[in-house]
């Protein structure tokens, strides 16, 4: 088709003239609503940069004379964001004379990767940065979960527990005739001392 028969099709259906591929021998053009063409481009777009994953790396900092609740404390930590998708970044910081005991330093990390390995790896060993040691954990599982979910899951388990327990009541009755048998017996022994 001519350029100046496609330019009156395109005028009389009020539309835009767009080169779809101008690589191509002959160039691809076609009729369409130029603002409604960029539009759905620009949606696109913004899907695929939805669709990407971003990989957050986070920090936990520590010390070679942490606490027992202190490195329970930063496990946890450590392991909802593992749970949540993000790599974690764990440094065991060194201040005097601790720089003398590596050793000691090392235990705790690798007391750390070992208390995570159900839901990190360890990516990296670890590595001695002048006064910080580090590790890298990364997530076991490719997707993290969605809240909504681990929210639903922690719902389900509380209506397991909460179902345990109102079962637990169902068995005493049970247990009640035997209690009824122990007092007719302690009452027949009374009759039978009171008689004698």
């Amino acid at each position: 088709m001519t350029l100046a028969a496609a330019r009156e099709l395109a005028k009389k259906a009020n539309l835009d003239i767009v080169e779809v591929a101008p690589t191509s021998v002959p160039p691809v053009c076609r009729l369409l609503d130029y603002g409604k063409f960029k539009y759905e481009q620009q949606k696109k777009e913004q899907q695929a940069k939805k669709a990407q994953k971003v990989t957050l790396l986070r920090e936990i900092r520590l010390r070679p004379k942490i606490g027992i609740h202190d490195f329970d404390f930063k496990a946890r930590t450590a392991r909802k964001l593992l749970m949540d998708g993000a790599k974690v970044k764990i440094t065991l910081m060194f201040r005097g004379r601790e720089i003398t005991h590596p050793d000691l330093g090392w235990k705790v990390l690798q007391k750390m990767a070992e208390t995570l390995n159900e839901v990190g790896t360890l990516e990296r060993q670890p590595l001695m940065e002048g006064r910080r040691m580090d590790i890298i954990l990364a997530p076991v599982s490719s997707k993290p979960k969605p809240k909504a979910e681990a929210k639903t899951e922690g719902k389900t388990e509380t209506k397991t527990k909460t179902a345990a327990k109102t079962a637990a009541p169902k068995a005493e009755p049970k247990a009640e005739p035997a209690a009824a048998v122990k007092t007719l017996e302690k009452e027949t022994q009374n009759a039978k001392t009171q008689n004698a």
